[in-house]
């Protein structure tokens, strides 16, 4: 059984490092194609918030490297990294319109986003804490302790598919966004497209490498019935 509980993962491994290799190559790709607008994607960020009446959401920097760009809503500052904050190619103003796709939804009280946040403390938690209820289940022999383990491990798991509408929704948004305030020429659409596609596969990975962890476990708790 515990081998079966390892074969199982397999294909869910597969999955999360081919989504991991298309986000970093589909990115890396269209950020050598220049946006014929010429915009950078803080130009392109502060035009949506401006357009949609978000001027009190601020743009900075982000200090985390290649695709850390992120909306922080407590602080309602949408964050780019250098390639994004600067560069003026369709990968740098697709991110930053998605990024800003998401201080919209905050602003219009979107329902995934608002269930996502109240989740988000307690996913927190359960995250760091989940392994190691885990691991002292089955290294003790607790089966107790393992049955707990599952079930944060799920909390885990219910907060990672309710981000799925909140990644799906901003993207929608950012096409919509970039075509409507001309910031890009029709036929640029397909790439920001391509990008955003990408982008969102990688939680569709996650989910599924949670999914597999979680029947592992599954696995290994029937063997100790």
């Amino acid at each position: 059984m515990y081998y079966l509980s390892y074969i199982v993962m397999i294909p869910f491994l597969i999955f999360t490092m081919y989504a991991q290799r298309k986000v970093k190559t589909t990115f890396k790709k269209y950020l050598q194609v220049a946006n014929r607008r010429g915009l950078t994607g803080y130009e392109v960020a502060r035009t949506i918030l401006d357009r949609n009446g978000l001027t009190n959401v601020n743009i900075e920097r982000a200090n985390r490297g290649m695709l850390s760009d992120h909306y922080d809503p407590t602080k309602k500052v949408v964050r780019l990294s250098n390639e994004v904050y600067s560069g003026r190619t369709m990968s740098s103003i697709s991110v930053a319109a998605h990024e800003v796709g998401h201080a919209i939804q905050h602003s219009k009280a979107y329902m995934p986003l608002t269930f996502r946040s109240m989740l988000a403390p307690v996913a927190s938690i359960a995250s760091k804490s989940v392994f190691g209820i885990i691991f002292a289940g089955m290294i003790f022999g607790i089966n107790g302790l393992l049955d707990i383990g599952i079930i944060v491990f799920s909390v885990v798991i219910l907060f990672q598919i309710v981000t799925l509408p909140v990644e799906f929704n901003a993207s929608s948004r950012a096409l919509v966004e970039l075509r409507e305030c001309g910031l890009v020429y029709d036929d640029e659409i397909a790439s920001s497209k391509r990008v955003l596609d990408a982008a969102a596969l990688t939680y569709v990975a996650a989910v599924a490498a949670s999914v597999g962890q979680l029947i592992r476990l599954l696995l290994i708790r029937g063997s100790r019935d």
